[in-house]
């Protein structure tokens, strides 16, 4: 008896940790909750019906605990003094926020949004430094001229040196940029700094266009990483290729750009849950007489 007793507790000692303490999972529907607050319909109305106790139960006391459509947190609240309507609309009519794969594709657009931001700020920064050095070109061209005389007379004088020799060399590539050059680099900087800042702030807003403009730009950019890359090889270009394949893949596979999976027709209609089983009234167990045998 005392063995069986001492695996059955065993058993359940087992049974406790691995069951009643299930591994913790990132829910992103938590985390959209977190930042965004939680959407509870059931809420802001006057009255709950029999077919609303899947999106919110009044209690006898005057409690309400109300469903949030996004994370299936129930809330607890009280019944409104100004409700926003009588009753909840049919479940087809429902605003629904996103969640599930949809949730998952708001959260990736967002992150590919944050990334396109930070280089419009980069590219912005260069566009100002370039023309700032091309405003004041005139006097550094006068200043790196007067050094580059300085240094070669010394260099004269007592011997030549490395260090003396090295500076010049960077001081005379410098002296023969030309103007218009810098010209062409600025504009281009600025034109980089808008695209990138657009497409940051279309994805942002979940806009259609923005997505299309992101795949062009980046596959119009591809070309021009590659070459950099076969230059000289680095660990940061190398990722930067890496990272820019992967968004433009995802952009035309998850999100159908160019007809691709069915298009913007298949994107629409692509709902992953049934309205009515997930927020419908709970559903009673077959009694054992309509069963049958």
């Amino acid at each position: 008896m005392k063995n069986r007793d001492g695996r059955a507790n065993q058993a359940h000692q087992v049974w406790t940790e691995e069951e009643a303490r299930p591994r913790r999972k990132w829910h992103r529907e938590t985390f959209a909750c977190a930042f965004s607050g939680h959407v509870v319909p059931a809420a802001g109305v006057a009255e709950l019906r029999p077919e609303d106790s899947g999106l919110g139960i009044d209690l006898p006391d005057g409690r309400r605990f109300a469903r949030c459509v996004r994370c299936d947190a129930w809330v607890q609240t009280t019944r409104p003094a100004k409700p926003e309507r009588h009753h909840l609309p049919p479940l087809d009519r429902l605003e629904i926020p996103k969640r599930g794969r949809r949730l998952r594709d708001v959260l990736i657009l967002r992150l590919i949004a944050i990334d396109r931001g930070i280089h419009s700020v980069i590219f912005g920064i260069i566009a100002a430094a370039l023309i700032l050095l091309e405003v004041n070109l005139g006097s550094l061209d006068r200043g790196a001229r007067d050094l580059v005389d300085r240094l070669t007379g010394a260099a004269t004088d007592t011997g030549p040196a490395g260090s003396r020799s090295f500076l010049v060399r960077e001081l005379q590539s410098f002296l023969h940029l030309q103007k218009h050059a810098l010209l062409i680099l600025a504009v281009t900087a600025v034109a980089y700094c808008v695209v990138e800042g657009v497409e940051a702030v279309g994805l942002w807003l979940e806009k259609r266009w923005a997505e299309y403009l992101t795949a062009i730009a980046t596959a119009g950019f591809l070309p021009f990483e590659i070459h950099e890359l076969i230059k000289r090889v680095t660990w940061l270009r190398i990722t930067a290729l890496v990272v820019n394949v992967a968004i433009l893949v995802w952009l035309v596979w998850k999100k159908r750009l160019f007809g691709v999976r069915g298009g913007t027709a298949s994107l629409e209609d692509d709902e992953e849950f049934d309205r009515a089983a997930l927020f419908g009234p709970p559903g009673r167990a077959p009694s054992s007489a309509s069963s049958g045998p």
